[in-house]
């Protein structure tokens, strides 16, 4: 069972908009690294993106699919081909992260780590805007037909 702040829009919301907010500056802050050529920051910088990204976006990616999404489609299946789409959003991101894992091990610390986290980024915004737009507002509109 999902937890009530993953059903409301706002809060929801406020947990894309500040793990976004990390994600953003933890990419500047690594492509500062790369511009001022301090590769050991940059290094330490990107280790703390990928810990980011598993433990904030990806944990809570996983309560979505564990929980919400599933209780979702059981109340509405019509919204499973919606939540197909934003379980393989999750699906990429986890990919995403695994070869900014793949490339931390080889040291590859590059301008090629800074476009994964841009990525990343862009295709979390793409996610939230159809979680938000789509899914929870089918939620909202639903809560409010019914005087829930």
């Amino acid at each position: 069972m999902s937890g009530p702040s993953l059903r409301k829009e706002d809060s929801h919301s406020s947990i894309h908009e500040a793990a976004l907010y990390e994600a953003k500056e933890l990419k500047d802050l690594f492509r500062q690294c790369l511009k001022d050529d301090k590769r050991e920051q940059a290094l330490q910088v990107a280790e703390v993106a990928v810990e980011h990204w598993e433990t904030r976006t990806l944990k809570h990616a996983e309560a979505e699919e564990e929980g919400l999404y599933q209780e979702m489609v059981k109340e509405n299946p019509g919204l499973k081909r919606l939540v197909t789409q934003l379980t393989r959003d999750h699906d990429l991101m986890r990919r995403v992260v695994e070869r900014m894992k793949d490339m931390l091990l080889s040291g590859k610390v590059d301008e090629r780590m800074a476009v994964h986290m841009e990525t990343l980024i862009l295709v979390d915004e793409i996610h939230n805007e159809d979680e938000m737009n789509k899914l929870l507002n089918s939620v909202q509109t639903k809560m409010v037909k019914y005087g829930s």
